[in-house]
C-alpha cells in the first residue's frame, strides 16, 4: 500500500488540480447544493469542484497531508470544505445527499463495507458516483493499483447497490489526464446508482 502521507508531502498535485471528467458531468445527478461526502478525497482536486458549484462538502482521506492541501487549495479558490482524516473502516459517514467515490481503491472486503455503510448513509434519494480502475488496468502503466482485488467491476457493484436504481454502469477505455499519477489510456468502471426514495 501506498504511503499517502508520504506522496502527497510533495508541494506538487500528485493528481493534478483540476476535477475528474467523469464526475464534472456526473454531478448533474446530484440533488442541487446538498451535502456531499468525498471518499478517499486526497488533495482536494474533485471536493473543491464540488464546493464551487455550492455543495457543501465533507472529505474523508487517510492522509492528513492531503487533506490540508486540500483545504488550502479550497481558499486558493475561495471556498471551503470540511475534511476529516482517517481510516474508511472506522470513520462513521454523515448523512448526505450524495457520496463519490472516484479512484477510490480499496480491498474488496473492506470495499463491501465501505459501500454498505455508504448507502445507509445516503438519504432517500440520495447518489453515489464512482470511477475506478477496472482490473483490466493492469499493465497498462498508466496509473492504479497492481492488486487486482483493489481493481473493480461493474458485476461486483451491480451486487453491491443492488437495491439501489442504476442510472449508469459501464466498463470503457479511456484517456485519463490527473497529474503524473494518472496519465494515459485506461480501463475504468464508471457508475451512478440512486438511493429509493422511500424503503420498500
Amino acid at each position: 500500500m501506498p504511503d499517502w502521507d508520504d506522496r502527497y508531502g510533495s508541494p506538487d498535485f500528485v493528481f493534478g488540480t483540476e476535477p475528474n471528467d467523469f464526475l464534472v458531468t456526473a454531478s448533474a445527478c446530484l440533488p442541487p447544493r446538498g451535502l456531499v461526502v468525498s471518499l478517499g478525497e486526497g488533495e482536494g482536486r474533485n471536493g473543491v469542484f464540488l464546493a464551487e458549484q455550492g455543495f457543501q462538502v465533507i472529505a474523508i482521506d487517510g492522509s492528513a497531508v492531503g487533506l490540508e492541501k486540500a483545504k488550502r487549495l479550497a481558499a486558493s479558490r475561495n471556498v471551503a470544505i470540511e475534511t476529516i482524516a482517517g481510516d474508511l473502516a472506522d470513520i462513521p459517514f454523515p448523512m448526505a445527499d450524495g457520496i463519490i467515490s472516484i479512484f477510490c481503491h480499496l480491498p474488496s472486503v473492506l470495499r463491501r463495507d465501505v459501500y454498505r455503510r455508504a448507502k445507509a448513509a445516503l438519504r432517500p434519494g440520495g447518489i453515489f458516483i464512482l470511477e475506478a480502475y477496472h482490473p483490466d488496468q493492469i499493465g497498462r502503466g498508466t496509473g492504479g493499483p497492481s492488486d487486482p482485488d483493489m481493481l473493480i467491476r461493474w458485476d461486483d457493484l451491480q451486487n453491491d447497490w443492488a437495491d439501489c436504481e442504476r442510472i449508469l454502469g459501464q466498463e470503457i477505455i479511456r484517456e485519463v489526464n490527473e497529474g503524473p499519477a494518472h496519465h494515459g489510456m485506461a480501463a475504468v468502471t464508471q457508475a451512478i446508482f440512486r438511493k429509493p426514495s422511500r424503503e420498500s
